[in-house]
């Protein structure tokens, strides 16, 4: 019961930070907008630290359609991993799939990762300083 609320927790955060670190919206928003959820292999931790701030430095700088990746752990679980994304749109976002970075993060994390739950979430209201 005590993993349960504390997901919860996660959760909530989670959307607070989309909420605080990202632009304004519109009624219009074409935004995708994704959550994941990443139980990492204790043992390769830090390799996929590496990894993964490795393709969300890459994909952010050179892809003009990768608006926001943030990635953070739990600090009491650190194997559990989320990461929040912000694509200008569907073609970015599948574009972003197709990368090299991309697919080179995925082959090289696959054995790390325990589970990934993907959330498709919308904007309520998004804003930066």
């Amino acid at each position: 019961m005590e993993m349960k609320k504390h997901s919860h927790v996660v959760y909530i955060v989670t959307i607070f930070c989309l909420l605080i670190f990202t632009s304004g919206t519109s009624a219009q928003d074409k935004r995708i907008i994704r959550i994941a959820k990443i139980k990492i292999e204790p043992t390769y931790l830090e390799a996929y630290r590496i990894a993964v701030k490795e393709q969300i430095e890459t994909a952010v700088r050179v892809e003009p359609g990768v608006l926001t990746l943030y990635a953070v752990n739990d600090k009491e679980v650190p194997t559990n991993i989320t990461v929040f994304e912000i694509y200008a749109d569907t073609a970015a976002y599948q574009s972003h799939l197709q990368t090299a970075h991309f697919k080179k993060y995925k082959t090289e994390t696959a054995h790390m990762v325990k589970s990934l739950e993907l959330i498709d979430v919308s904007a309520i209201e998004l804003r930066t300083k």
